[in-house]
């Protein structure tokens, strides 16, 4: 099991209950597959260039570990979801 980082930037016009239907979304990928370790949400942020067409999003950084494999489902999950404007999964 490797150590990862994943940042999200959720889309600014998404409702307060679906940003907690995602992010419990996401830590019961990530339980299935390994352990989260921490969950900082960074809040409304103002983007450094527009991002399909919206200047602000909601910014949601996991710290877990997990099976190299899982990281492919969850970079596929996260690409297909209408609601995340941009992704990024590193290895610690």
């Amino acid at each position: 099991m490797n150590n990862y980082e994943a940042v999200i930037i959720l889309s600014q016009t998404i409702a307060d209950e679906a940003k907690v239907a995602f992010a419990e979304k996401m830590k019961e990928l990530i339980v299935l597959n390994g352990e989260l370790t921490n969950v900082d949400e960074w809040g409304k942020k103002t983007l450094a260039y527009e991002i399909k067409k919206q200047k602000e999003g909601f910014y949601i950084l996991l710290t877990f570990t997990a099976k190299p494999e899982s990281i492919l489902e969850m970079d596929r999950i996260l690409g297909l979801d209408e609601s995340v404007l941009k992704h990024m999964i590193i290895k610690k």
